[in-house]
């Protein structure tokens, strides 16, 4: 949104450092099918005087971003970078799927490694580099926003977009008996992130400004997807909130967690997927940084 975010992938892009596993990359194909449009609202705000020609994507998952980016410049050449190996060919195969095969390039790498080397035979530096909830992954962010400024045309445009957290599905008084469930967990995932993402939630305002960029433009756009709009919804909301429980188990009393495992048991009268009162509540922040 990518991300995203991405919570995994871009909730967040857990694309840097998390194991591949199907429930991510559904997670993060569920959220560019989902969130669609307001992926399209943030590549149309971009304040870029003409099409960039060469386009990096960091921390690019599954594609979500970088499929937005060419809908919306749909001569750019686009660079996908990702540590996952199993995203990038979920990418490629999408990439084949819609023809844009010649338009999309993919790299594997570790971005808190080497920086990789993403320059193009016959394209100039990038007049865009996207970065959908990855930049709070980056053990050391402020070099990965050195590396972006190198990386960048003189000029050029880099956009920084992080989420809210987790989404959020369910009504606060959800379910019955155990009313802020939902609200219980975030709270639980949060103080376990805290330790190993310190960047979840930055105001990377300053950051850019202290990486040499000037702030173009800032926006937050909210996110709300009624369920009755689609059945993904419902998809969306066990497989996220399965991996919301994977991370808060240890710190819910055992009445939550029979509560959660009742929503997130696809057979249970009580699955989450059975819920009409769904929807999909988050805030997506923007920023756009120029390299003077």
């Amino acid at each position: 949104m990518n991300h995203v975010a991405s919570h995994a992938g871009h909730h967040g892009a857990d694309h840097q450092h998390e194991p591949d596993t199907d429930s991510q990359a559904e997670i993060l194909d569920l959220d560019a099918e989902l969130l669609a449009e307001h992926l399209a609202s943030i590549t149309a705000w971009l304040p870029l005087e003409k099409a960039p020609r060469h386009i990096v994507d960091l921390g690019c998952g599954t594609g979500a971003g970088t499929f937005a980016l060419l809908a919306r410049f749909p001569e750019a050449q686009v660079t996908a970078v990702d540590a996952s190996a199993d995203h990038l060919h979920r990418l490629r195969t999408r990439a084949a799927e819609l023809g844009l095969v010649g338009q999309v390039h993919t790299v594997q790498a570790d971005l808190d490694a080497d920086w990789p080397d993403l320059g193009r035979p016959g394209l100039d530096r990038p007049e865009l580099v996207w970065a959908s909830a990855s930049m709070h992954h980056m053990a050391d962010p402020d070099r990965t926003l050195r590396e972006v400024h190198g990386l960048l045309a003189p000029g050029g445009l880099f956009a920084v977009i992080e989420l809210a957290g987790f989404p959020r599905f369910l009504p606060a008084d959800a379910p019955t008996d155990r009313p802020g469930l939902e609200e219980r967990c975030h709270a639980a995932l949060a103080h376990e992130e805290a330790a190993h993402m310190p960047h979840r939630g930055a105001d990377w305002g300053p950051k850019l400004v202290g990486a040499g960029f000037g702030i173009e433009g800032e926006r937050t756009i909210t996110v709300h997807v009624d369920g009755s709009r689609s059945a993904a919804v419902g998809r969306y909301a066990l497989s996220s909130m399965k991996r919301l429980r994977a991370g808060a188990a240890h710190a819910l009393p055992a009445e939550d967690l029979g509560a959660l495992d009742q929503l997130l048991d696809a057979e249970s009268p009580f699955s989450i997927l059975r819920r009409g009162d769904l929807a999909v509540r988050t805030e997506r922040s923007v920023w756009a940084a120029r390299r003077a």
